[in-house]
C-alpha cells in the first residue's frame, strides 16, 4: 500500500528530517581521529532525545543503536562501536527520528583528513548520484527513471558498483513504506511518480564491485572486494517540475567546513 501525505503531513516529515540533519551537524561539529562510533551515538541520542524526538533506528527490528555507522567497506547497519576513528577513515552515519506520529530518514558520508583518493572518489561520485537521482523524483517520472539516473553516472561513466540488495523507501508514519526506492532500474518502468509521495532516496555505491556480504552481527553489511562505500541520503516529495527536499544537508556541511578534521567535497544541487 502506498500512502499519499498531504501538505501538513509533509511539513510534519519536513521537521523531523531536519532534526534529523541538525542531529548530524551536532554529529560533524564533534567527529575528529581519535573519538569512537559509541561516543558518537550516545550524543546523537542525547540531542534527539533533548528535542523531543524518539531514535527510530534503536529497537527497530532488534538494531541496538541510535545511529548506523558506516566506516570505510562497511556499506550500511555498521554499529557504532569502541573503535577509534582513524585519519583516513570515511564515515557513513545514518539517522532517523520519530516524532509527533511521522517519521525522518537522512545519511551523509563524513571524510577525516588523510582519506585515500579512492575513498575521496566513491564520496563524490555516490553525492552525485543522489543529486541525478533527485532530478528525476518529479511528477510524471517513474521510479525506473530514479534507479537509471543513479545506475547510470555509477556504473557507466564511473565504473562503480551499485548496490543492489539495499534500496531506498517510502517514508511517513512508517519509517520504512511501500514503495521501494532501487538504485538501479531502467527509464519509464515502475510506478508512476505522483504528487504528494514521501520517498527516501539513498544510493550506496561500492568503489570496485556491487556484491555484498553481511556479518554475523547479523545487520553490518560491507562491500565484498573490501573498498570503500559511500551513503548519502535525502527524504523528497513528489512534486511537479521540482522534487521538494525534505531534509538539509547543507546545515551538514556547513560544520563540515568548521570543523578542520574533515574533509568536504560538498557539491550543490
Amino acid at each position: 500500500m502506498v500512502y499519499y501525505k498531504t501538505d501538513e503531513e509533509i511539513e510534519i516529515i519536513r521537521r523531523n528530517c531536519l532534526l534529523v540533519c541538525e542531529t548530524l551537524a551536532y554529529v560533524a561539529s564533534l567527529i575528529k581521529p581519535g573519538l569512537t562510533g559509541k561516543f558518537l551515538d550516545e550524543k546523537a541520542e542525547e540531542f534527539l532525545k533533548d528535542h523531543g524526538a524518539k531514535p527510530a533506528f534503536k529497537g527497530y527490528n532488534g538494531f541496538p543503536y541510535s545511529l548506523c555507522y558506516s566506516p570505510n567497506d562497511v556499506v550500511v547497519h555498521g554499529f557504532p562501536n569502541g573503535d577509534e576513528i582513524r585519519e583516513n577513515d570515511i564515515i557513513s552515519i545514518d539517522c532517523g527520528v520519530e516524532k509527533d506520529g511521522f517519521f525522518g530518514d537522512a545519511a551523509y558520508t563524513f571524510i577525516m583528513p588523510n582519506a585515500s583518493k579512492e575513498s575521496l572518489e566513491v564520496c563524490k561520485v555516490t553525492k552525485e548520484c543522489l543529486a541525478l537521482g533527485i532530478e528525476q523524483a518529479v511528477v510524471g517520472k517513474r521510479l525506473g527513471d530514479i534507479g537509471y539516473a543513479i545506475q547510470f553516472h555509477a556504473e557507466n561513466r564511473s565504473k562503480m558498483g551499485v548496490v543492489r540488495e539495499l534500496v531506498g523507501h517510502g517514508l511517513g508514519r512508517n519509517l520504512h513504506e511501500a514503495p521501494e526506492v532501487c538504485n538501479y532500474g531502467k527509464r519509464g518502468n515502475g510506478m508512476l511518480l505522483k504528487e504528494g509521495l514521501v520517498i527516501a532516496i539513498e544510493p550506496m555505491i561500492n568503489k570496485g564491485t556491487q556484491k555484498v556480504k553481511q556479518m554475523k552481527d547479523g545487520w553490518t553489511i560491507k562491500s565484498r572486494d573490501s573498498k570503500p562505500s559511500a551513503h548519502y541520503e535525502h527524504t523528497v516529495a513528489i512534486r511537479k517540475g521540482k522534487a521538494d527536499i525534505l531534509s538539509n544537508h547543507e546545515i551538514i556541511e556547513i560544520q563540515i567546513k568548521n570543523n578542520q578534521n574533515l574533509n568536504n567535497i560538498s557539491i550543490n544541487f
